[in-house]
C-alpha cells in the first residue's frame, strides 16, 4: 500500500510540474480568481444596468455573489450595497428608482428594496421560506413573488413516550410523494409553492394561489394590477403528467384562478404585451420523444384566439420579450455551439441580433447566459469567448455593441491559454456534418506530438460551444490537446439531430465522436497510442461506452456515470422520467433494451484502465451506479481507481477545491499511462 500511495503523489507531483514549468499557462488555484457575470438587468429607462457578480472565496471553498450596477455608458460601476453577503434575483420597479432583490437577512432569506435616490435600503418582509421569481405591479406599489408553503411530513405510526431524559433513535422519514428528493438539494421539504404580493413598501405578505400544487414560475401583472399570469401544473395527475402544464390566470383580489390553455404538452414562459392585451407563451404537442423544441404562440389576455407565431428557425428558443411596441418578440437560442438572441415579427419574419450570449457556466463550455430589455429597446447581456467567462455587454438602439466591464482583467491577460478551434467533420454513419472544438496547449508547436483528451460532454441533450472553461484550459496547460465535440443527440442543431437518440442511446453517437477521433488524426492532431477519454453524467456514459467498445484508450475517467439504466432509473432522483422518451415501457416492461444500452453490458470488454470519479451525495447519477463500474473492474483485475468527492451532488465542482480535484485526479490518473 505504501508503494501504490508513493507511486500517486509522484504522478500527482508530475502533473504539478506540468503547470509550474510554465508560469504564464492557467494554474489549478486561478480557479479561484475566475468572476464572470449573471442576470444582467436593465433599467426601464435604459440608464442602469444591476448585475450579479459572481466569484468564489478562497477561505470558505464556495461561490460567492453580490449585485452591482453600472451605468449605461459604461461609467459608475459600483457595488449596491455596503452588505457582505450573497444577493440575487434583481428587479428594477417601473419607474427606475428602485431595485428589488433577495438576500439572507437574520432569519433567512429575505426580500430587500434598494432605493437610487436615497441610497437607502429597506428589508420588507420577514418570511417563512426563500421567496423567488419577484416581479413589480405596473405602479410600483407591489411585489409579486414566489415561496414554499410547507405541510406536515407525512407519519404512519406515533412513537411511544420515551422517558424523561432518554435520547432515542429519530424518528423514520415517510414521504408518499413521487418526486421527493432533488439532487443539489437533497429531500426536499413537503410543501407546494404558492404566489404571493407583498407592499412595495414593506408589510404583510397576502398568499394568492391555493391547493395542492406548485406554483413555481415568475408571475405576470395584467396591466391593470388587477391578474397575475403564471404558468402551472393544476390537473389531477399533475405528479405523473410532469411535462404537461398550462397557462392560468389568478385574480388578486379574490384568488380565483382561470386556466387560459389546455395542450397535452408544456405552456409556459408568458408575458405580456405592453399594450396588456396580449400574452406570448412558449409550448409544443408532447409528441413523448427525447427532445422537442418550443414553438411560440400568441393568445389574448383571456386566452382567446390563440395564434402560432410560424418563426422559419428550427432551435429551441427561451427567454422571450416583447418590443415596445407589441409587434415582435427578442428571444434566446442556441446554434450550432453558440448562443444568440433573435427577433421575430409577429409574422415570423426573424433576424439575428447578436451572438457570443453565454458564459455563465464556467468549468465546462456548456449554454446558458442571459438578456434583459429596457423600455427603449437596449439590450444587456452576457458576453463570453472561449478566452473569457460572462462580461456584461450592452446593444444600443442601432445595433452596435459594447463591452461594459472585463471582470477578469487582472488576470486573464497574464495567462497564455489554449488556442480553441472549431472543426467539422463527417459521420461514417450518415455523412451528417458534425461539429467539435480543439484546445491546443499553451504555446502550441505543430512540429510535436501531444497526447490527446477526448472530453464527452453530459445532457446528452445539451451541446458544448465556443465558450470559456477551466477544465478544458487545464487540460491544455498540463500539455493535452483536447477535443470536446457534439454528436447526434446535442442541442443547437435542431428537432431532428437531437432527437437522434429517441430509443437509441447510446448508439451511433459514439460513431459520432470516434469520426472526429479519426479524423484528427488524419490531420496530425492525435495519434494512435496517445489517446485519452473522459467526461462527466452523459459524458461519463459515453467514455464508459467507448472503452467498451474499443481498446484504443490509453486510459480513461468515467466521472459519474449511469452504468446500469434498471438502477439509474429507479434509484435516480428523476427516476419517473425516462420512460418511453428514453426507451420505450418501464424497466420491468422492457428488460432486454434497457440492459442493450446499459454500459455494464460492455464491461467484460473493457481493457483500459478506467479512473471512476463520483459525487458522495449524487442523486441523479446515484453513487451506486460508479461503483458498478469500479467493483466490475476490480473483479476483472483491470487496473482502476475510485474517487470519490465527498459531500459533492452530481454537480462535482460546485466548490472550487472541488473542480481543483476533479481535474487533478483525472491529470494524475494519464499521466500514469502517459509514454
Amino acid at each position: 500500500m505504501k508503494n501504490i500511495a508513493f507511486l500517486f503523489l509522484s504522478l500527482f507531483l508530475i502533473a504539478q510540474a506540468a503547470f509550474a514549468n510554465n508560469a504564464s499557462v492557467f494554474k489549478p488555484l486561478d480557479v479561484f480568481e475566475m468572476e464572470w457575470v449573471s442576470d444582467p438587468q436593465i433599467s426601464p429607462d435604459g440608464k442602469q444596468i444591476v448585475f450579479k457578480r459572481n466569484g468564489f472565496d478562497i477561505m470558505t471553498d464556495k461561490a460567492v455573489a453580490s449585485l452591482w450596477l453600472i451605468n449605461s455608458d459604461g461609467s459608475g460601476l459600483r457595488k449596491l450595497t455596503l452588505r457582505d453577503t450573497n444577493e440575487s434575483r434583481p428587479q428594477w420597479s417601473p419607474d427606475s428608482s428602485r431595485i428589488a432583490f433577495t438576500s439572507r437577512g437574520k432569519n433567512g432569506s429575505e426580500i430587500f428594496v434598494y432605493d437610487l435616490a436615497s441610497r437607502s435600503l429597506n428589508r420588507l418582509s420577514q418570511l417563512e421560506r426563500s421567496p423567488g421569481n419577484l416581479n413589480w405591479s405596473p405602479d410600483g406599489q407591489w411585489i409579486a413573488f414566489t415561496m414554499l408553503v410547507p405541510q406536515k411530513a407525512v407519519k404512519l405510526v406515533l412513537p411511544p413516550q420515551k422517558p424523561k431524559g432518554a435520547k432515542w433513535a429519530d424518528t423514520p422519514r415517510v414521504t408518499t410523494r413521487l418526486k421527493h428528493e432533488a439532487d443539489g438539494s437533497g429531500y426536499i421539504e413537503p410543501g407546494f409553492h404558492h404566489i404571493f404580493v407583498i407592499p412595495a413598501q414593506g408589510g404583510t405578505a397576502r398568499q394568492i394561489t391555493s391547493g395542492n400544487f406548485h406554483h413555481r414560475s415568475m408571475p405576470q401583472w395584467s396591466r391593470d394590477g388587477k391578474q397575475l399570469i403564471f404558468s402551472a401544473k393544476r390537473h389531477a395527475d399533475w405528479e405523473y403528467k410532469f411535462r404537461n402544464s398550462e397557462i392560468y390566470s389568478v385574480s388578486v383580489k379574490t384568488g380565483e384562478i382561470t386556466a387560459l390553455t389546455n395542450r397535452n404538452g408544456p405552456d409556459n414562459s408568458p408575458v405580456i404585451s405592453p399594450n396588456g392585451r396580449k400574452i406570448a407563451y412558449l409550448t409544443y404537442a408532447d409528441k413523448v420523444q427525447t427532445y422537442q423544441i418550443n414553438e411560440l404562440y400568441v393568445m389574448d389576455l383571456d386566452g382567446s384566439n390563440k395564434q402560432k407565431v410560424a418563426i422559419k428557425l428550427d432551435r429551441n428558443i427561451s427567454n422571450i420579450r416583447w418590443d415596445k411596441n407589441g409587434k415582435g418578440l427578442y428571444f434566446q437560442y442556441d446554434n450550432h455551439g453558440n448562443g444568440k438572441i433573435g427577433y421575430t415579427s409577429l409574422s415570423g419574419k426573424t433576424k439575428l441580433i447578436t451572438q457570443n450570449v453565454g458564459g455563465t457556466n464556467i468549468s465546462r463550455p456548456y449554454g446558458g447566459g442571459q438578456y434583459s430589455l429596457s423600455g427603449s429597446g437596449q439590450i444587456a447581456y452576457t458576453l463570453s469567448s472561449p478566452y473569457h467567462p460572462a462580461d456584461l455587454a450592452l446593444i444600443k438602439k442601432g445595433g452596435k455593441s459594447k463591452r461594459l466591464v472585463q471582470l477578469n482583467n487582472d488576470i486573464l491577460p497574464f495567462r497564455t491559454l489554449g488556442e480553441v478551434k472549431e472543426i467539422w467533420y463527417n459521420s461514417s454513419v450518415d455523412k451528417r456534418k458534425l461539429q467539435g472544438w480543439v484546445v491546443t496547449p499553451p504555446n502550441y508547436d505543430a512540429k510535436k506530438q501531444y497526447p490527446l483528451i477526448v472530453e464527452n460532454h453530459g445532457g446528452p441533450i445539451a451541446n458544448y460551444g465556443d465558450r470559456f472553461s477551466v477544465e478544458m484550459q487545464l487540460y491544455a496547460a498540463a500539455g493535452y490537446i483536447v477535443f470536446y465535440p457534439n454528436p447526434r443527440g446535442s442541442t443547437s442543431y435542431g428537432e431532428e439531430f437531437g432527437n437522434l437518440l429517441y430509443h437509441n442511446y447510446p448508439g451511433d453517437d459514439y460513431q459520432d465522436v470516434m469520426d472526429g477521433v479519426d479524423a484528427l488524426i488524419k490531420q496530425g492532431l492525435a495519434h494512435e497510442g496517445q489517446l485519452y477519454v473522459t467526461g462527466g453524467s452523459a459524458g461519463g456514459i459515453m467514455s464508459a461506452w467507448m472503452i467498451g467498445k474499443n481498446s484504443r484508450f490509453k486510459a480513461a475517467a468515467v466521472v459519474k456515470p449511469v452504468m446500469n439504466w434498471f438502477s439509474k432509473t429507479l434509484t435516480a432522483d428523476n427516476y419517473y422520467a425516462y420512460a418511453h422518451t428514453r426507451y420505450p415501457g418501464q424497466p420491468w416492461e422492457n428488460m432486454e433494451t434497457y440492459m442493450k444500452f446499459s454500459p455494464i453490458s460492455l464491461v467484460a470488454n473493457i481493457q483500459t484502465p478506467t479512473l471512476v470519479m463520483v459525487g458522495m451525495s449524487d442523486l441523479r447519477t446515484p453513487l451506486s451506479e460508479a461503483k458498478q463500474l469500479y467493483h466490475a473492474l476490480k473483479l476483472r483485475k483491470i487496473d482502476t481507481a475510485l474517487v470519490e468527492i465527498p459531500g459533492a451532488y452530481h454537480f462535482i465542482g460546485k466548490r472550487p477545491s472541488q473542480q481543483i480535484t476533479k481535474i487533478e485526479h483525472i491529470l494524475v490518473w494519464f499521466e500514469k499511462y502517459r509514454k
